[in-house]
C-alpha cells in the first residue's frame, strides 16, 4: 500500500472515538445544567463554549488518524501537525466569532465549559489505562 493511500478505520472504531463522545457529553451536559442554575443567556453560552472546545478536537482527530501504519510514518506526522494547526486556528475564529456575533453572551460560562471539556482530554491517560486494564 502507497503511504500516501489512507488506510482508514471506520470513524467509530478509532482509539480517539470514546473520548471525543465524553468531551461531547460534558460539552452538552454542562450547558444544560447550567441553564437549569443559571438562566438561558448561560445556557447558550456555556454551549457555545463546549462547541469550541469539541469541533476543533473532532478536527484535529479526522486529520490525525487518517494514515496507519508504519510506511506512512511521514505522512502520519504531517497529519498530525496539519491537524494541530487546524485546530488551532478553528478555535480562535470560533471565539472569535462567538465573541463578536453571540450579544450577550455570559463569558465565565464560555470559558468554563471550554476548559472544563478540554479536561475530558487532559484526563484521558487516566481514561485509557482503566480501559486498557480491563
Amino acid at each position: 500500500m502507497d503511504a500516501r493511500t489512507p488506510n482508514r478505520l471506520p470513524f467509530h472504531r478509532l482509539p480517539v472515538f470514546p473520548l471525543l463522545l465524553a468531551e461531547l457529553a460534558v460539552a452538552v451536559i454542562a450547558p444544560l445544567v447550567l441553564w437549569g442554575w443559571q438562566g438561558t443567556v448561560a445556557g447558550y453560552s456555556a454551549l457555545c463554549g463546549g462547541m469550541i472546545a469539541w469541533l476543533p478536537n473532532l478536527y484535529f482527530a479526522h486529520k490525525a488518524f487518517r494514515f496507519s501504519g508504519a510506511r506512512a510514518a511521514q505522512s502520519i506526522v504531517r497529519s498530525f501537525y496539519a491537524g494541530e494547526a487546524g485546530k488551532l486556528i478553528l478555535t480562535a475564529v470560533l471565539f472569535a466569532l462567538t465573541f463578536a456575533g453571540v450579544k450577550p453572551l455570559d463569558a465565565l460560562a464560555v470559558f468554563g465549559v471550554f476548559v472544563l471539556t478540554q479536561g475530558v482530554g487532559w484526563l484521558a491517560p487516566l481514561l485509557v489505562n482503566k480501559r486498557i486494564s480491563n
